[in-house]
């Protein structure tokens, strides 16, 4: 073949390459940007029958949801007293490894782990209800390495792990440290901050003017610690009845949003850096959002939520309210190719593309019953839920 011709084919073949979409992983708790945001396309968004399930599986209780890298995905359930980590064939849903890393817990609320696992560098990272924080192998479920945390909230520990660079990243409470960085590889404790009860948010980290922070909702108090050392840089008081703060921070553009349940609220502050500390300056405060626990997804500037009366949009720099679904409560939602996908707290999925004009639902399936408090996942054109104990998976490709 002449070259230029074969010039020209590479060319169409790396444009071809280029061209195809990449399957992105859902590595931790709201996924890759830690925002409830997937980059998943091709995907349904109307639908008059049922979605036609893939496969389904119990595991035991659990609030976990899901984390998926290549066609491994992560949760955990219960067995035989145990709190179990599972890995499964993303598309099969049959076990590859099991690893019962802690007792069971038992609450009136649900049983099991309220943790995600986070997956990262070929290890996996979970931290139980009492308190174990485990690493293991992702091929094998092999403990790499664990270590115990002493001082529970009421309801169980309930943030999820962050990697952050070398760093395993978790809330221990009390004389753990508010805020406990390890290395991820060898377990080492690497900084420890504070001694503020803990709470049930998982570490939230961000950029600011170039450096690298993480966020602890507390049990009392919302921190800012610099990522790398760990030295506090912000701190704010925020008390919640029973001490919940659960749901995730939210930080854009120098905007940081927190928001709580119970008589709480929210509230939106601007950060700014001011020497090696960074201040804030409170731009709204108000009930209009009350997230007992689940938390919000921002997009083109508006925050869209089910909290513990509604589900919401909120504008995200007013606090102004867009629109209100009343008696949808605790529902939660994936964002995907501009579409809401709202699972309630019964097991009704509705879809329905994101407007700041209303939800006006163009799918809808009864795809679990009993609880659902655990965040669904959308990856490689599966929609993956739960309740406390069932695990589904559902085909939500075009």
């Amino acid at each position: 073949m002449h070259k230029s011709r074969l010039r020209c084919l590479a060319a169409v073949i790396a444009l071809a390459t280029t061209m195809v979409p990449c399957r992105a992983d859902w590595p931790n708790f709201r996924g890759p940007n830690h925002d409830g945001i997937s980059t998943e396309t091709g995907l349904k968004t109307q639908w008059r029958s049922t979605l036609p399930l893939v496969w389904e599986r119990e595991l035991g209780s659990a609030f976990t949801s899901f984390s998926i890298v290549g066609d491994r995905l992560f949760t955990c359930g219960l067995k035989a007293g145990k709190q179990v980590l599972f890995c499964l064939d993303a598309n099969k849903g049959t076990i590859l490894w099991e690893n019962p890393f802690e007792d069971e817990y038992k609450n009136d609320f649900g049983d099991g782990t309220r943790a995600t696992p986070t997956v990262d560098d070929g290890r996996v990272f979970i931290l139980g209800a009492n308190g174990r924080l485990l690493c293991a192998d992702a091929k094998s479920g092999r403990t790499l390495w664990s270590t115990k945390f002493g001082s529970p909230p009421t309801w169980a520990y309930s943030g999820s792990v962050l990697v952050e660079g070398d760093l395993a990243i978790a809330s221990a409470g009390g004389t753990g440290g508010s805020l406990v960085a390890f290395n991820k590889k060898t377990g080492q404790r690497v900084w420890k901050t504070g001694n503020d009860p803990v709470g049930y948010a998982t570490p939230y980290p961000f950029t600011l003017e170039g450096e690298r922070y993480v966020v602890g909702f507390l049990g009392n108090a919302a921190i800012i610690v610099e990522a790398t050392t760990g030295r506090e840089v912000w701190r704010i008081p925020w008390e919640t009845d029973w001490e919940v703060n659960a749901s995730s921070p939210v930080f854009d553009n120098g905007y940081l949003l927190l928001t709580s349940g119970y008589r709480t609220g929210a509230s939106v502050m601007h950060l700014t850096r001011v020497g090696d500390k960074l201040s804030s300056e409170t731009v709204w405060k108000s009930k209009v959002l009350v997230n007992k626990f689940q938390s919000c997804i921002l997009h083109n500037g508006s925050l869209y939520t089910s909290d513990q009366k509604a589900f919401k949009c909120v504008d995200f720099l007013t606090g102004a309210l867009r629109w209100r679904v009343p008696r949808v409560k605790h529902g939660t939602l994936v964002l995907a190719e501009n579409h809401l996908y709202l699972l309630n707290e019964r097991g009704e999925l509705q879809v329905a593309p994101v407007s700041t004009e209303g939800f006006k639902p163009t799918g809808h399936a009864e795809i679990l019953s009993g609880k659902c408090w655990s965040l669904p996942v959308i990856n490689h054109g599966k929609l993956y839920a739960r309740n406390l104990t069932r695990v589904v998976a559902f085909d939500i490709r075009k």
